[in-house]
């Protein structure tokens, strides 16, 4: 059943819009993880740990994570939009909702990393940073199955 709430020839372009947003914002999550990852290699050696990466990785992950679930919602909008039914692809939509949880769950986790000694939520913020990465690239590959 389809709803006659937008017109034909602008859904595709719609589509097309989420997709190239969503990845260029996957693309902006493996910047800041590569960021990330320097900064806790010099961590680990012991070495100074670089502030201008530091404070890019702190600005950028709160922003992608905001991005990220607008990603969502502009989806979840577009299939109610075009169906009416949210559930129309459900596998694409179980990871999508996943990525959001666990950008909340690294959110959150982030904000309990203090100073620069050890701390049990480091370790956790790279564990979720990585399920994070994984689950988009599966992501794009369901969405491009959607777009195509």
């Amino acid at each position: 059943m389809r709803y006659p709430l937008i017109g034909e020839g602008l859904l595709p372009p719609l589509r097309l819009a989420h997709g190239l947003f969503n990845f260029s914002v996957m693309l902006m999550f493996y910047y800041t993880a590569s960021l990330g990852l320097k900064i806790r290699r010099a961590r680990q050696k012991g070495e100074k740990r670089p502030p201008a990466l530091i404070k890019r990785h702190r600005k950028l992950g709160p922003i992608l994570a905001v991005l990220g679930t607008l990603g969502f919602c502009a989806g979840l909008t577009l299939v109610l939009l075009d169906t009416g039914n949210i559930l129309k692809y459900p596998a694409h939509l179980t990871v999508g909702a996943t990525i959001v949880s666990l950008l909340l769950a690294t959110f959150l986790v982030s904000r309990k990393i203090k100073g620069t000694g050890p701390s049990p939520y480091r370790q956790t913020h790279f564990l979720l940073g990585l399920a994070i990465l994984s689950f988009y690239l599966v992501e794009v590959i369901l969405g491009l199955g959607v777009l195509l």
